[in-house]
């Protein structure tokens, strides 16, 4: 907890307390300059717009795509079923930096660059949250969908009115873990968004921070706290689900 804490204080510290060589948990000269500077120095609005629209549109389409895709992996029978999990895996194995400059080229060759899509598409479906949402539905017994079946119901009825409201504790695991790395994400969005307007929070108030000679820790810390809220709310509202999606899936 500590770097937590000391980012915490540090946003309530004037930039010579931060660099001082006393170490001090709590601010001595405590100030508020640092998030006044967050709130006007920078566009701030706009850019927590942009990390808000790009998470919740992520969060959203891994919820849906990754949930059909657990569904169909595990409740439907068709070839090449196992071959496609064995890919989602393998997927999962492969680092992000691998797949980085090639992402990049579709995006810019399908005149996506600098738009929320080249921000957007790439992570709505992750093999992470397939993974999950698959282990977590393979539990939900096979006779309550066939008995849906023979009451005549489709299988995107099934789909949408048994799996998915059954799956409330994946779900939410699978919300809390994409929003954070979607919130958190700052190498793509550097690259993908080229003009200010585009910026997400952490892209924007890394590079406003940095000047041509120093570093204005203050706002660093300031910025960085503020980002930490929505998570912490988003966690707190959706515990109780997460910490039973995370005990439960893939065990009987």
């Amino acid at each position: 907890m500590l770097p937590f804490v000391w980012m915490v204080s540090g946003a309530f510290k004037p930039q010579s307390e931060i660099l001082s060589r006393e170490i001090a948990i709590l601010p001595v000269n405590g100030t508020l300059q640092n998030f006044h500077d967050l709130f006007t120095r920078v566009d701030f609005t706009r850019y927590f717009g942009n990390s808000a629209v790009v998470a919740v549109a992520v969060v959203l389409g891994n919820l849906l795509f990754c949930s059909m895709l657990g569904y169909a992996l595990t409740k439907l029978d068709f070839p090449g079923r196992r071959v496609l999990f064995a890919l989602v895996m393998t997927m999962l194995m492969v680092p992000t930096v691998v797949t980085f400059i090639p992402l990049f080229v579709l995006i810019t060759r399908m005149g996506l660059a600098n738009t929320y899509g080249a921000l957007i598409l790439p992570f709505l479906a992750t093999p992470l949250g397939v993974f999950i949402m698959r282990q977590f539905i393979r539990d939900i017994p096979d006779s309550l969908i066939e008995a849906a079946r023979l009451d005549g119901a489709g299988e995107f009825r099934i789909f949408f009115t048994i799996v998915l409201p059954l799956s409330a504790p994946a779900l939410a695991t699978v919300a809390i873990l994409q929003f954070l790395s979607s919130w958190n994400e700052f190498l793509w969005p550097l690259v993908a968004a080229q003009t200010e307007d585009m910026y997400t929070l952490p892209v924007a108030i890394a590079l406003i921070s940095a000047g041509a000679n120093s570093v204005n820790y203050g706002l660093l810390l300031a910025g960085a706290t503020v980002i930490v809220l929505p998570i912490l709310v988003l966690f707190l509202s959706l515990q109780r689900h997460f910490v039973q999606g995370i005990s439960t899936t893939g065990m009987k």
